[in-house]
């Protein structure tokens, strides 16, 4: 495990790998997303409390999940840039960033579309809802901090500490609901025992959650993919490649 984890360390043989499975995991991301929206859309029961108005969590939950894995993601990327200092490890951190943001934004988002008719406003500064909203703070600090130096290696490890710093957060956000007073509603999916909801609405979150984590691995595959033929221009095994594609 150690030994492939080094390899895919290496530009021209993550290169290689990006190249296999970003499409697979295109493919696996709209398959999964069709069926996903369908199902939470169109064939899920109508909740007797809400209407139809919960199956907006069906965007919402996923990518409130995917804003944390994703920070988490991006703070042991920058743990491993800092430590062992491979630069792949700080292109994984850099390229993550937008991806995380967005679906950040997405997440309050769709949190203020839901608030509105649970709630009666588009938002309170809910425990939940403030935590979620410093996460995209962070994620905008980390991409301002690593263009903010004219030394790119200066401004990576300045963001690096910030992504390490701000991942106290993550177990902020996904707490409050425990350790506060608030609005939002408790867990039901990961608590422990039988879930809040039939398998029929359950099943649909759960293939929505595994799509957007499809999707982020496609963008941040391809996006590393585009910056490490960029950083490796000059390269034996890059002049090799466009040669071959010329052929």
């Amino acid at each position: 495990m150690y030994l492939w984890v080094h390899k895919l360390g290496s530009p021209r043989y993550f290169y290689s790998f990006a190249r296999v499975v970003a499409p697979l995991l295109a493919v696996f991301c709209a398959v999964t997303m069709v069926w996903g929206l369908y199902q939470g859309l169109v064939v899920a029961p109508t909740d007797y409390q809400q209407g139809e108005s919960y199956r907006i969590m069906y965007v919402h939950v996923p990518a409130a999940w995917m804003s944390m894995f994703i920070y988490v993601v991006m703070a042991f990327a920058s743990a491993i840039s800092l430590i062992w200092h491979i630069k792949l490890a700080d292109l994984i951190a850099q390229k993550s960033a937008p991806i995380g943001a967005t679906f950040t934004f997405l997440a309050l988002a769709t949190g203020s579309l839901w608030g509105k008719p649970m709630w009666g406003t588009w938002w309170v500064w809910d425990a939940r809802l403030t935590s979620e909203l410093v996460l995209l703070f962070l994620y905008l600090g980390y991409m301002a901090l690593h263009e903010a130096y004219d030394n790119p290696s200066t401004g990576a490890k300045a963001a690096a500490i910030l992504a390490l710093v701000g991942v106290v957060n993550i177990p902020i956000i996904h707490f409050s609901v425990e350790w506060w007073h608030t609005l939002h509603q408790s867990a039901s999916v990961s608590k422990l025992g039988k879930p809040s909801m039939p398998s029929s609405m359950l099943v649909p979150l759960l293939v929505m959650a595994v799509s957007f984590k499809a999707f982020y691995g496609t963008v941040l595959l391809w996006s590393v993919q585009a910056k490490v033929l960029e950083r490796e221009y000059r390269s034996k095994w890059v002049r090799e490649l466009l040669l071959g594609a010329k052929t």
